[in-house]
């Protein structure tokens, strides 16, 4: 499950990675056709940037919540088990400290 999670984010890291290449050529291709200036092309290539990192940000956010909630929930299921066989252990050794009973006797 871990690595799953973990390729996610990094295919997620590369795409980004990918994307911000593109978006390079595609300024500078702006640029050099004169659809845009050189400054011009910077300030689309930080707000473009930003809003890139604040949607990485939202999206950590909340895929770290969700791991969170998956974890408590599987620690929720497995103190439950945990008390169970506790349980079913006390039985057991209830029954291993009481005398043997002969077949017979009262």
């Amino acid at each position: 499950m871990i690595d799953l999670i973990k390729k996610s984010l990094l295919a997620g890291v590369g795409v980004a990675m990918v994307t911000k290449e593109k978006v390079e050529e595609s300024l500078n291709e702006f640029v050099r056709d004169g659809k845009v200036s050189a400054q011009d092309a910077r300030v689309m290539a930080e707000k473009i940037a930003e809003q890139g990192k604040r949607e990485f940000d939202e999206l950590s956010a909340k895929l770290g919540a969700k791991l969170k909630d998956f974890t408590a929930r599987g620690d929720e299921a497995t103190q439950a088990r945990i008390a169970a066989l506790e349980q079913r252990l006390r039985v057991l050794e209830e029954k291993l400290s009481s005398p043997p009973t002969r077949s017979g006797e009262p």
